[in-house]
């Protein structure tokens, strides 16, 4: 643990992280090596716990769910994240590392119900908890799923792996005089509407003062990084 900044962290990756160069769905060289940096970071002594999106799968279905119910439409995004919560697990398993995937919306064969006591005791063995089905109630994004189980849990930080080195002042794909911050107050990110993560999850954040590190989880390495508290990224924060 000596090399770890953190003790127990909570890991948000969005379903686009796993795409790759696909339009949709999941690229299982992406899966490894996201698997492969989860590893690493075990390896120091590390909890850590997962929440991943399911843009990825749901952008495929997206066309078929156009002028479907809100609700009925969030309950198919969250059937996505289960998907990738198990593709994950099994890269992660053939990494060396026992994971154990907690799903909000019950699925007894393939994964264990979400019981808060269960996950921090996985997490106490040294098992990496993948949090399925974001909180099992529609019109909540996997963001706000992300804050309130590393509440739940008492994570010391989020750590949100994106496809970009931060947060920007604009989008940096259309803007290349785009700003990169390295630290930001919360307040300001709901103040500029800066798109990190959605109102509810920051307001969450904000109000229980847990820290969120916004950082590129495509470079290798990176995510050891963040780990080992190298200022990367952007940093968000009281």
């Amino acid at each position: 643990m000596a090399e770890s900044k953190y003790k127990r962290i909570l890991l948000k990756l969005s379903g686009e992280a796993l795409m790759g160069s696909k339009e949709y769905g999941i690229e299982t060289e992406v899966v490894s090596a996201v698997a492969s940096e989860i590893a690493e970071v075990v390896a120091l002594g590390v909890e850590l716990a997962v929440v991943i999106g399911g843009g990825n799968i749901f952008r495929g279905v997206s066309g078929s769910a156009e002028g479907m119910d809100r609700a009925s439409a969030d309950y198919v995004g969250m059937l996505a994240t289960v998907i990738n919560a198990l593709m994950l697990q099994e890269a992660l398993e053939k990494s060396g590392v026992y994971t154990r995937v907690l799903s909000a919306i019950e699925m007894k064969e393939i994964g264990e119900p979400y019981i808060r006591r269960r996950a921090i005791r996985h997490l106490e063995k040294g098992r990496v908890v993948i949090f399925a089905a974001g909180t099992g109630n529609p019109y909540f994004t996997t963001d706000t799923a992300a804050s309130l189980r590393a509440m739940e849990i008492n994570a010391d930080i989020i750590i949100k792996g994106t496809k970009v080195d931060g947060i920007y002042d604009s989008d940096p794909v259309t803007s290349p005089d785009a700003k990169l911050y390295d630290r930001l107050k919360y307040i300001d990110v709901l103040k500029d509407g800066l798109q990190v993560m959605d109102t509810t999850a920051i307001s969450l954040c904000m109000d229980n003062s847990l820290p969120i590190v916004v950082f590129n989880i495509k470079e290798a390495g990176n995510l050891l990084r963040v780990v080992k508290g190298e200022e990367i990224g952007t940093l968000v924060c009281a």
